[in-house]
């Protein structure tokens, strides 16, 4: 395949991005560009530079369609737990309905750090757990002795509510004092 160039290559990464219902590595739209991971990732940079709604997963990327953000309402919840309950929380979550979107830190130097998660079922929780399995990486709450921020998505009120007292009876949640 002829490799693509610049702007010609963007677009069609963006109308992949757009046809597709589940995220995409950077290393298949490498393959699909027939350019390196890098030129993607800086590919990804511009695009989300000019407010395509573009958002890089521990699956991939990921196209979020305004139809997906209007039928859904969020809420930050605060939890602490160590890393062998990482994911017995992230599967509480989506098993009650939620998407798991990011995770928020705050560390003493950087500040707040944000990484995105979208994991909204069992298969993807999986996915995402043998990723930080197979590269040894650590989470990002291992900086914060537990304590850490995730922002959920849940298609209504009531589903955020189950989410929330779930992870308050297994103990995840922290407590206001």
């Amino acid at each position: 395949m002829k490799k693509m160039l610049g702007e010609e290559r963007r677009l069609h990464l963006l109308a992949q991005l757009k046809n597709s219902t589940t995220p995409i590595t950077g290393t298949d739209l490498a393959k699909f560009a027939n350019v390196s991971r890098q030129v993607i990732v800086n590919d990804m940079t511009l695009l989300k530079a000019r407010n395509e709604p573009i958002i890089a997963t521990s699956q991939g990327y990921l196209y979020m369609h305004q139809e997906h953000l209007q039928h859904t309402v969020e809420r930050t919840i605060p939890c602490f737990h160590t890393s062998q309950d990482a994911e017995d929380e992230l599967l509480t979550i989506v098993d009650c309905g939620g998407t798991v979107k990011n995770v928020i830190v705050e560390h003493p130097i950087y500040g707040e750090i944000t990484a995105s998660l979208m994991v909204s079922n069992r298969h993807e929780v999986k996915q995402f757990i043998e990723r930080v399995n197979e590269t040894q990486a650590s989470y990002l709450s291992e900086l914060t002795g537990g304590t850490h921020l995730h922002v959920i998505s849940a298609p209504s009120t009531e589903i955020l509510n189950l989410i929330e007292r779930t992870l308050e009876n297994k103990g995840y949640l922290i407590a206001d004092q």
